[in-house]
This record gives structure tokens, sequence and C-alpha cells, in this order.
């Protein structure tokens, strides 16, 4: 089954909790340098993470919609 949006934003989202450099949310999330590129300018931008000089970081506004996600995909995941 193919990931929406949303599966990939978590998925980077749950990469960089405890920090993480690109490379690594690259390879950790199954995506391309391109597309990782698009989404993290998308999540800094909306404040789900931030950026040091190396590593990226997911905010408290990042784990709550991590928190939200799992808690709608377990019950998603019911309904199937």
């Amino acid at each position: 089954m193919r990931r929406n949006n949303l599966d990939i934003c978590a998925d980077i989202l749950q990469v960089s909790q405890s920090g993480a450099k690109k490379t690594q949310i690259v390879y950790k999330a199954n995506l391309n340098f391109m597309i990782v590129k698009k989404y993290l300018g998308n999540l800094i931008e909306k404040g789900f993470i931030e950026k040091n000089d190396t590593h990226y970081f997911t905010t408290n506004k990042g784990v709550n919609f991590l928190e939200s996600y799992e808690e709608f995909s377990s019950i998603a995941d019911g309904i199937r």
C-alpha cells in the first residue's frame, strides 16, 4: 500500500524525534533527497520541525501531531 502525505510526514517526524541528519531521514523514512527536501521545508514552515546546523528535531507541535496521528491510525486500522 502506498503512503499518503500524512504517513510520510509522520515517518519524518518519528525519525527526527531525537535529532537526525537529512541523510538519516532519507534512509530511515525510505525516501529520496528531493522528496525529503520538499517535506522538510513544509514541516519547518509549519513549525513541526526545527533545524540547527546539521540536525533536524521534531518540535512539541510535531510530537503532538505524531500522537494524534498514531491514535487516528489505530482507529482507522480497526475499520479496514
